[in-house]
């Protein structure tokens, strides 16, 4: 049993920040699984993206949403990502060769920590897959992210637990601490959606409200 933690760890190191040849294995394995392209193309479902919205990927991978949320923008619309692993930003930008050459998509190396300032906003929408975990400070980054919506902007933050023995009720979990940030945070209207793999993969979904007295959006 501690190999097969020990094991476990190192993958979960590789898929949260893909280094070298190992990277490259575990991009392509993210790339492929059909499990990932079924969570994001579901994902990118749920926010109703419209031709002129601006969208932020806060840790994009292989580019899986990177690539339906470019097809969903149009002229007057951007897809921003930003990704710490060089490996990752190398496999996306080849995945979405096209819509970054159009002008649609822009991919940048860096971290949720330090935002690149080409990446200051405002945005419509930002969104991050499995990538919240390895956060640090997570109610200051989601803080953060919130100051560069515009107001009424929203915010997807997804979870799958891999854990080892994840179940419904671990992903319900995570549904859980993930609203409690969110709402720390300073967004409102927040509500989960579910997708049945295995384990389940959540969405909680929030926005950046005006002040209803004020009519501005929230600040801390």
């Amino acid at each position: 049993m501690p190999v097969k933690r020990s094991i476990l760890a190192t993958l979960v190191r590789q898929f949260g920040h893909p280094r070298g040849a190992a990277g490259n294995v575990a991009g392509w394995v993210m790339a492929h699984r059909a499990s990932n392209r079924q969570r994001n193309s579901w994902v990118v479902s749920l926010l109703d993206v419209r031709p002129t919205d601006r969208v932020l990927e806060i840790g994009f991978g292989p580019g899986l949403a990177i690539a339906e949320l470019s097809r969903r923008v149009g002229p007057s619309g951007h897809v921003y990502g930003v990704d710490r692993s060089d490996v990752m930003l190398r496999q996306a930008t080849k995945r979405n060769a096209v819509a970054v050459q159009a002008g649609r998509v822009t991919l940048t190396l860096g971290s949720v920590e330090q935002l690149p300032p080409a990446l200051d906003g405002p945005f419509d929408i930002i969104l991050a897959v499995n990538s919240l975990g390895f956060w640090t400070a997570p109610v200051e980054r989601l803080d953060d992210l919130r100051r560069r919506l515009t107001p009424g902007g929203r915010i997807a933050i997804v979870s799958q637990p891999r854990c080892l023995g994840a179940t419904r009720s671990t992903s319900l979990e995570a549904a859980r601490n993930i609203t409690t940030l969110l709402q720390d945070a300073g967004f409102t209207k927040t509500r989960t959606e579910i997708l049945d793999l295995d384990p389940p993969v959540v969405c909680v979904l929030a926005v950046n409200d005006p002040d209803p007295v004020h009519g501005r959006p929230h600040t801390s």
